[in-house]
């Protein structure tokens, strides 16, 4: 985000003499520039100029020499007496004790000191302290220390390193370093480019108060160009959405710069305040004017380029090694800058609007510059900065659109700066290659922004503020129209609704009446919405949390499932511009992402863990016909809007839930029990109760990621088998368990919980009536084989019961020897009642005879 400093904006509008950051950002938030943050000032406290007086140098045992230095700063702040030193050495106008480490600066130097109560960056607050057998009354300071650069220059002697030959002792360092500033981040939207500048932000502020605004970039007298100006040609044959990626680019040459020359104190001052570290004087320059005016511009040593310059696209199998010493890879899609040194095959210089090459950069030898300022197109500048992530300072103003009336402003006012302070010479021949077309005008009705906002805005000021942010308002073709031409800097405005948003933006927002609208009378809860919280509600009181997580996945997600190559779950949506490369696919299936989840919270110290997640999974087919591409800005037909519905793949609801370790936690009272299949599958039953839904269980064998022999379908009564399930439940497969890093033995479920509330059957829940009289209670155990499920023998149970059955619950299982191989007894039990009438003993009876005879039929024994 863009920072700004009062001092720098004040070149391009008026400010009051008193404003705060604070201020400041209130004034910009009324127009739509949001405050992100405000940097105090990088020091506080007494920070002064003082003049060295005495060095007396004193190697140490360890090899090091330091500085015992008197340090005159000045008759505030002198000392008349300094522990260790003769008074007759001591100045008569006094002085202070600093040990220094650095050596370069001498006798007579005018050094900036940090005097005991200064915090520096850091924070690190200075104090008197002793040292190498000195009181050391102070620092004095490099400019690693101040926060003003990596310190490569060492202590900063005032005259030397920030050009002030009039610094007297005493004086304040802060004011004269620009420190005691602070700083407003402000938070910019992708519409809003031109605010990347300090013109930009000014012109808001402008807006916002009424305060006098000058434009800087309106300049008249640029020189036009020459028939000698470096060679420029661009090569876009096969343009990206039809628009050629560079429409301007502009050239101009400094010959004979002093390559010593330093960057002036106050730019460095200000480039480091606004975020940008100061390199040298060429590219400080292209640096400055771009926060200045918003045009990014690029120095390339002339002696290292050879013409003419080619703007082309990539061919496959190029490389270049940028600025930041990456050598990368391009892509068909890049722009470059290009060149054929000495007749050879073309060579790249650097991706456009983005970064420069390694092979043209400035270096300490460089004597001639070739300015570059072009204007690029957003969408091909953005992409490559994606495609490369290379998020640079260039390729944030590109992608959100520049001035194209800029470069030739901005290549002028580099080649003034670097003649100015480096001492160089400005080459006649000037190169603008100008294809750019001016922006298109908009029939506005004046009344729009009435009918949009609600709000009165008459004829005049609907005018006025479209005047004021630069469109050329002409009358229209009837009395209510006008025509607008949008000015070069707004790239955004390109239909009416954006005009209407300038209107109520700069009228303020504030005129906008605040109106609730009035409720329509409805029936409440969708009967998809109640049950949907009457299951997150019930698993939330069965202790389990609710989670929400992100539904992309990649292959890596569904492989650590065990999903097989032809299990449907692997033909899933692929996103065109997804978040994360490794994530391109739109889940399948919660278990995808709500195991990793559970995962996170095992990794971070939690093993016992039960979450649940409520969620939508996308299930398109092979078969799934693709999306049709619509028009933009007209309605589409009903044929169209017909076909994208169709395409749009199923997207059903699913619960599922995930759990380790413990169900019971330990305690005093006892060891605990370890969550097993039978809890994940009694969860999944509640669901289907809570949704009003019979379900039945039946064994599953071969579902991934569930285990083979603990896994079990749910499926709803009635119907055809294979159409009838509607999820399932169980323990995690050992292999899945293990990808999955979750501790053994977890348990899961996943349930399509839009199939559930379509299988009910939406009538309202009657209450049943409690029977006043007593109920008969009876057990049975029965005698199957292995295989056989017990859910099949409580069926059976429920038929040969009939009316008379209010209950029935499977209380033990027993293997045994006693029951032979391969077999089981599953015991229940009964409550048999009436609503109206005590159960005489032949009805107990007859119905004991008729739950031991369906349980026969279905392959069950009576156990004796």
């Amino acid at each position: 985000m863009p920072l700004v400093v009062t001092e720098w904006l004040a070149d391009h509008v008026e400010l009051p003499t008193d404003l705060t950051a604070e201020q400041l950002a209130a004034a910009l938030v009324k127009v739509g520039l949001e405050e992100e943050a405000v940097h105090a000032a990088k020091v506080t406290g007494p920070l002064v100029v003082g003049r060295v007086l005495a060095q007396t140098p004193e190697p140490q045992k360890n090899g090091k020499t330091i500085n015992w230095c008197l340090v005159d700063v000045g008759p505030e702040h002198n000392a008349t007496q300094i522990k260790g030193v003769d008074p007759a050495d001591i100045p008569a106008g006094g002085a202070r004790g600093i040990i220094c480490g650095a050596h370069n600066f001498g006798v007579g130097d005018l050094v900036v000191v940090a005097l005991p109560g200064t915090v520096l960056p850091g924070p690190f607050p200075i104090a008197a302290r002793k040292t190498y057998g000195h009181v050391s009354d102070g620092m004095i300071c490099s400019t690693a220390e101040l926060g003003l650069g990596d310190g490569g220059h060492g202590i900063i002697v005032v005259p030397r390193d920030l050009g002030i030959e009039d610094a007297v002792p005493g004086q304040d360092a802060i004011a004269l370093l620009g420190l005691g500033d602070e700083v407003l981040e402000i938070n910019v939207t992708p519409d809003r480019g031109y605010a990347f500048s300090y013109r930009g932000v000014a012109r808001e502020f402008s807006h916002s108060t009424g305060a006098a605004f000058t434009d800087r970039a309106l300049v008249s007298d640029l020189p036009a160009a020459t028939a000698d100006g470096f060679a420029v040609e661009v090569d876009d044959a096969a343009p990206i959405h039809g628009v050629v990626g560079c429409d301007r680019f502009v050239t101009r040459i400094v010959r004979d710069l002093d390559p010593t020359a330093p960057t002036p104190s106050w730019m460095k001052r200000r480039l480091e305040a606004s975020g940008m570290r100061s390199i040298s004087l060429a590219v400080d320059v292209t640096n400055y004017v771009m926060l200045d005016l918003g045009q990014p511009l690029h120095a390339y040593d002339l002696d290292k380029v050879a013409a003419p310059v080619v703007v082309r696209r990539a061919t496959p199998g190029e490389r270049l090694t940028t600025l930041d010493d990456v050598d990368r890879a391009l892509d068909s899609e890049d722009l470059l800058i290009t060149d054929s040194p000495d007749g050879r095959a073309s060579r790249v210089l650097g991706l456009a609007g983005v970064m420069g090459g390694a092979s043209s950069e400035v270096s300490e030898a460089t004597t001639a510059v070739l300015v570059e300022a072009a204007h690029f197109d957003p969408i091909t500048v953005a992409r490559t900065a994606r495609r490369h992530r290379l998020p640079s300072e260039a390729a944030k103003r590109f992608e959100r659109g520049v001035d194209p009336r800029l470069p030739a402003v901005a290549a002028q006012r580099v080649v003034d700066l670097l003649v100015e302070h480096g001492g160089g010479t400005a080459d006649p021949a000037v190169g603008d290659l100008d294809a750019t077309t001016a922006p298109a005008p908009i029939t506005f009705p004046v009344g729009l922004a009435t009918r949009v906002a609600g709000v009165e805005y008459p004829r005049e000021q609907v005018v006025g503020i479209l005047e004021q942010i630069g469109c050329t308002v002409a009358p229209g073709p009837t009395a209510d129209e006008v025509v607008v031409t949008p000015p070069t800097w707004r790239p955004d405005l390109t239909e009416r609704v954006a005009l209407v948003e300038e209107i109520v933006r700069i009228a303020g927002y504030d005129q906008i009446p605040s109106v609730v609208p009035a409720a329509p009378g409805g029936r409440g809860l969708t009967a998809g919405q109640r049950v949907r919280r009457s299951v997150a509600r019930a698993l939330a009181e069965a202790g389990l949390v609710e989670t929400l997580s992100y539904p992309f996945i990649g292959d890596a997600e569904l492989d650590a499932l065990g999903l097989p190559a032809d299990d449907a779950r692997r033909t899933a949506v692929r996103l065109a511009n997804p978040l994360a490369d490794d994530r391109p696919l739109m889940r399948t299936s919660l278990l995808a992402t709500l195991v990793e989840t559970a995962r996170r919270n095992v990794a971070r110290g939690l093993p016992d863990v039960a979450v649940f997640e409520v969620g939508l999974v996308t299930l398109p087919t092979a078969a799934s016909p693709a999306a049709p591409q619509l028009p933009v800005g007209v309605r589409p037909s009903a044929d169209e809007l017909e076909a994208l519905a169709a395409a749009v793949p199923a997207q059903p609801r699913h619960v599922a839930a995930v759990l380790t370790g413990r169900s019971d936690l330990a305690g005093w009272w006892g060891t605990g029990r370890t969550a097993d299949w039978a809890d994940a599958l009694e969860l999944a039953r509640l669901v289907a109760e809570r949704a009003g839904v019979a379900v039945a269980v039946e064994p599953a064998t071969d579902v991934m990621p569930w285990h083979p022999g603990r896994c079990a379908a749910l499926v709803v009564d009635g119907g055809d088998a294979d159409e009838r399930i509607i999820g399932y439940a169980g323990e995690l497969h050992p292999k899945v368990v293990e990808r999955t890093g979750l501790p053994k033995r977890s348990v899961a479920f996943e349930l399509d919980l839009t199939a559930l509330e379509d299988a009910a059957s939406g009538e309202p829940v009657a209450a049943t009536p409690v029977s006043a009289f007593p109920a008969a209670k009876e057990d049975f155990a029965f005698v199957v084989d292995d295989a056989v499920p017990a859910e099949t023998v409580r069926a059976a149970v429920v038929t040969g019961a009939g009316d008379l059955l209010e209950d029935v619950s499977l209380f033990d299982v027993f293997t045994g020897e006693q029951l032979g191989e391969g077999r089981k007894s599953l015991a229940y039990s009964v409550r048999l009642r009436a609503a109206d009438r005590t159960l005489t003993a032949d009805e107990v009876r007859a119905a004991r005879e008729a739950i031991v005879a369906a349980a026969t039929e279905a392959g069950a024994t009576l156990r004796a």
